[in-house]
């Protein structure tokens, strides 16, 4: 790929040249970079990628390659065992444990943790870092949001969307409606079941966050752990698993879903519910499902009274990582060597720097080479670009900062601020469990029951850490 007009100045000349102790004279090196994702095309990232060779002097070209999300861990595993895995690939936030021996973290000197996290949103220090290296970086994170069927809020005189939960019950009692058959024929909200309803394990564990449950404690799970609030001791699990089934309970007062709906972003695109809890990946589904349906996105609710929890969203986010070991390029023409393992760790790292971090403009890169420092101008701000191509919410604060107030992705953006997570093995596994306590509820076992055997099983699959 042609070279487009870079500012570089590389402040080296001869130098021993690792792995094959002998002295060269070196301008440049050219290499690529192939990176595996999902959800995105290719066409998402061409103009990132374009920018980037085009400012950089040492990768001549980026590939993107899409795989489908069902088959996508298997793919990215049996790759790696055959040693044709991609340079840079995308894993779950909940992934990292499985993947941490086959992925290189960034080099040293490369990325300082201590100046970078300031930057970013706090939930990428949990996520991201360890023992003060960075494993892994995004662009993008993603938390949950209030979707809300704005002709239904207006023709019941509701003037703004619920901001607490206390207030959610209220419009959740006034918007639903039940047939003289007790059938439901509108749903205030899609909350109380597991089988119908988009990442009910997620909307449980932030209502146990906020609640102020600590989810694990060395080692082990403490959801349920009795917190003394001062009035007394309360169990955040206990509670939020309560709150969160009693929308499907028939006695209940929000009683306004169960089985029998349809899926919840259906039943929100067909206008049989008023109000959804999902990330911002559901706005394009739902207005490609019903251009007409009138709806806007609101913060999710938090629970009344400080004293009581804290504030808290859940992120739900992919990002990317670096292969440990890599499939290395021939020799280009007129490179006199083999561009290596450490030099392919380098730049791939070093395009992932630049392509989250970077707010564009010049910045100073070292040369995987001898450590050597260049400085090149990247025009524009690829995680800006990117974030617009796309419509995701941002990881950095100084882009949340742009997007706090944007209609569509506001709620998301500022979500983000105050997005938790809880690493865990086996996340899959332990989505289920939290299902089957959901389930379990409501076909009759007691909340203390359910919640007993979900925090065993829970903590049997997080023992393998």
């Amino acid at each position: 790929m042609q070279k487009k007009a870079i500012i570089v100045s590389i402040v080296f000349s001869f130098f021993v040249f690792a792995g094959f102790g002998c002295k060269e004279e070196l301008a440049t090196f050219d290499t690529t970079l192939s990176v595996w994702g999902v959800f995105d095309n290719e066409s998402d990232y061409r103009e990132v990628f374009n920018s980037y060779v085009g400012s950089h002097p040492f990768v001549s070209d980026i590939n993107y390659r899409k795989f489908t999300v069902d088959t996508y861990k298997d793919d990215l595993l049996n790759a790696l065992a055959a040693g044709n895995n991609p340079d840079i690939f995308m894993i779950h936030n909940t992934w990292l444990p499985e993947f941490a021996d086959k992925i290189a973290p960034a080099p040293e000197g490369m990325m300082d943790p201590a100046l970078i996290t300031p930057k970013l949103a706090d939930v990428a220090t949990r996520d991201m870092i360890f023992g003060g290296q960075m494993f892994a970086l995004t662009p993008t994170v993603d938390s949950l949001a209030l979707y809300y069927n704005k002709d239904i809020f207006n023709a019941a005189g509701i003037t703004s969307p619920p901001k607490t939960w206390n207030e959610f019950d209220d419009v959740v009692k006034q918007l639903t409606q039940i047939d003289d058959n007790g059938r439901i024929t509108r749903s205030g909200a899609t909350l109380g079941t597991a089988q119908n309803i988009s990442r009910p394990e997620d909307i449980l564990t932030v209502l146990m966050m906020q609640g102020g449950a600590e989810m694990v404690r060395n080692g082990s799970v403490h959801f349920d752990k009795g917190i003394d609030s001062g009035n007394g001791i309360i169990n955040p699990g206990r509670d939020a698993l309560l709150y969160y089934t009693s929308f499907a309970r028939g006695t209940s007062p929000v009683y306004t879903w169960n089985n029998a709906q349809h899926y919840s972003i259906d039943a929100f695109f067909q206008g049989t519910a008023a109000m959804t809890i999902s990330y911002s990946y559901s706005y394009d589904t739902i207005k490609a499902k019903n251009e007409k349906l009138n709806f806007a996105v609101a913060p999710l609710p938090q629970i009344d009274g400080e004293s009581l929890g804290q504030q808290a969203n859940f992120a739900n986010y992919w990002m990317f990582v670096v292969a440990k070991n890599h499939k290395l390029d021939p020799p280009k023409q007129g490179q006199t060597f083999q561009v290596n393992n450490r030099m392919k760790i380098w730049e791939s790292w070093q395009f992932l720097r630049v392509f989250a971090l970077h707010p564009g403009g010049e910045i100073e890169l070292r040369s995987p080479l001898d450590n050597s420092t260049y400085t090149t101008l990247f025009p524009i701000d690829l995680a800006k670009r990117y974030l617009e191509i796309t419509n995701k919410p941002p990881l950095r604060k100084d882009l949340i900062e742009l997007q706090k107030d944007d209609l569509r992705m506001g709620s998301f953006a500022r979500g983000n601020l105050i997005a938790r997570t809880w690493l865990r093995d086996n996340a899959d596994q332990v989505d289920d469990v939290f299902a089957e306590m959901i389930d379990s509820v409501n076909k009759g076992l007691s909340v203390e029951k359910a919640l007993e055997a979900g925090a065993g099983k829970t903590g049997q699959l997080i023992r393998t850490r």
